[in-house]
């Protein structure tokens, strides 16, 4: 069992009066971390899902090998939203990709979800 100790320590002013006292707790900054490396892998997710949304907007070739990368690894992301509306796969042809946003959605509403639930039991965490 790992034990955490909390430290506290006073913050000086420039004339060396106590200014105000913070106190760390690695379990905090810890959730935090956790938190934030959530956020990092959805920002990661929209990122690319958003850049599908754009090249099927544009009408990009899918015989382009970016274009077909970018198709190729968000296809797991956008698979089970396929059925959700009128899905008809036509790349190379501009469409708008209302899956895609739906999914963005999605994924942002779980990235929120999970961030908040690591940081749930802390007092100064924001909604």
């Amino acid at each position: 069992m790992t034990a955490y100790v909390r430290e506290t320590r006073e913050v000086r002013s420039v004339d060396g009066e106590p200014e105000r006292t913070v106190t760390t707790d690695p379990a905090t900054n810890a959730q935090f971390t956790a938190a934030n490396f959530v956020w990092y892998i959805a920002g990661l997710l929209e990122a690319l899902l958003a850049l599908r949304f754009v090249l099927a907007l544009l009408g990009a070739n899918p015989a382009n090998v970016f274009a077909n990368f970018v198709y190729t690894i968000s296809y797991p992301f956008v698979a089970p939203f396929f059925s959700l509306f009128n899905y008809d796969l036509h790349y190379g042809v501009s469409h708008f990709e209302s899956y895609t946003l739906v999914a963005m959605v999605v994924y942002g509403l779980i990235a929120y979800a999970i961030a908040r639930l690591i940081t749930i039991n802390h007092p100064t965490a924001e909604a």
